[in-house]
């Protein structure tokens, strides 16, 4: 009887999964057509074969996850097809030069999604060599400061060349986000219990078990300031402190590692006064600026504005008047061309996955699925903050990009790897779940 039911249960999931895919398959070729209407003025292949690739891979990847992987959460997949597929319509609208590379990239971020998700019986060689791949991405990271280089020809040069593959680059600091998290939260997992108890002597007697921690951390931190890549220091920054809260319920660190970001940022606005003040002026009051260095803030409001509730409509608006709005400031053409409607869809987009990452990690049974779960949740949900606060002007630009939406293969792999992850582990928990 019981098995009967856990059937039932994992039928209905697939139905409900299908169900998502469906509804996000009919958004994304509706606007697809609408793309080729208003650009062409017909129905043209041209826009629609990178849509036609995405429902085949998004079809298969249903297949082989109702296959191999009956026992599951029914939203992760439909949110990542939707995401994908509206960063498609995007990339076509925007930068159709790239289109044809990101459809690759979007193959190959599924394949490596689906085998995260289905193919390993547990996750102990993660948790097992944790300082073996921080140290690899580490070293890789490193190696950005001798070999490094920017595909667009200016700016921080944070990609690596793939070898034998042309004009194909990595991001070394995208791996490293993953790489942190799984070290954190092996090491929370197994020191959890003398956190908590050394946490009661206060800061001094719980630093012999995080002196580890906050060494490889620190290396993590000074690489990433040193190659000016302020954005990721900033969300390794938060989930390192927001890991830490969890392991040991200390209030104390928040308040201390609040007033050392606040601390860094000050030195940092003296410090880099090409980058971060020029960011920071440019948050405060772009104005004066507005024909020069603070030109792409004051565009993106100009776009924000024109959307209005419902958008111009897709391939109606003026996005391309943002410089790079293909990749940092893709929620700018979305609010844009789909108003405040697309804005907002695209936020309970987020909201959704950080509900359903938070609740796997609250009913995973290992605490090292726990942790995983959490810092991966809080990644996605920190990076997708400070790049609409960036575009909005809530918060400073960081140059972070928008998960699964904006042009860049780095990013949407490893966000494909880290989403196969929390997959996997909603396999863990029970089917009642969901």
């Amino acid at each position: 009887m019981q098995l009967l039911v856990l059937e039932e249960a994992q039928e209905q999931n697939g139905r409900r999964e299908g169900l998502l895919l469906l509804l996000a398959a009919a958004f994304v070729f509706v606007n697809a057509l609408g793309l080729s209407l208003s650009v062409t003025g017909n129905v043209s292949g041209q826009h629609l074969w990178a849509p036609a690739s995405w429902l085949g891979v998004i079809g298969v990847g249903h297949l082989l996850l109702h296959r191999y992987k009956p026992h599951r959460d029914p939203t992760i997949f439909p949110l990542y097809a939707l995401l994908t597929g509206w960063g498609l319509i995007l990339i076509d609208r925007l930068a159709v030069n790239f289109l044809g590379r990101q459809v690759i990239w979007l193959v190959l971020a599924t394949a490596v999604f689906l085998a995260v998700s289905i193919l390993p019986k547990n996750l102990r060689w993660l948790r097992r060599y944790r300082y073996t791949w921080l140290l690899l991405g580490l070293l890789l990271l490193a190696a950005t400061l001798i070999f490094g280089v920017n595909p667009s020809g200016y700016g921080a040069a944070l990609w690596l060349p793939v070898p034998f593959f042309g004009q194909i680059y990595f991001q070394p600091s995208e791996l490293l986000k993953l790489l942190l998290i799984i070290f954190l939260a092996s090491y929370f997992e197994e020191r959890e219990e003398l956190l908590r108890v050394s946490t009661g002597k206060g800061l001094l007697g719980s630093l012999p078990y995080l002196a580890p921690l906050l060494l490889m951390w620190g290396f993590c931190i000074i690489l990433l300031v040193w190659q000016r890549d302020l954005g990721a220091a900033t969300i390794f920054f938060v989930i390192f402190l927001t890991l830490l809260y969890v392991a040991t319920s200390e209030r104390r660190y928040v308040i201390l590692g609040i007033g050392l970001l606040a601390i860094a940022t000050v030195f940092a606005y003296f410090a880099f006064q090409d980058l971060v003040a020029l960011r920071i002026d440019a948050w405060w009051n772009p104005w004066p600026d507005a024909n020069d260095r603070a030109f792409q803030i004051v565009q993106s409001l100009y776009a924000l504005a024109s959307g209005h509730v419902l958008g111009q409509g897709v391939g109606q608006g003026s996005p391309y008047y943002i410089p790079v709005v293909h990749s940092d400031f893709v929620f700018a053409a979305i609010a844009e061309e789909w108003g405040l409607i697309g804005g907002i869809g695209v936020i309970i987009c987020f909201l959704l996955l950080t509900y359903r990452g938070l609740k796997l990690a609250v009913l995973a049974q290992r605490p090292f699925y726990q942790y995983l779960a959490a810092g991966i949740t809080i990644l996605f949900t920190v990076q997708t903050l400070l790049i609409i606060g960036g575009v909005t002007k809530l918060l400073p630009l960081t140059g972070v990009t928008l998960p699964f939406v904006s042009y860049g293969g780095s990013s949407l792999l490893i966000s494909s790897v880290m989403l196969g992850l929390l997959l996997f582990i909603s396999g863990t928990v029970e089917e009642t779940a969901f």
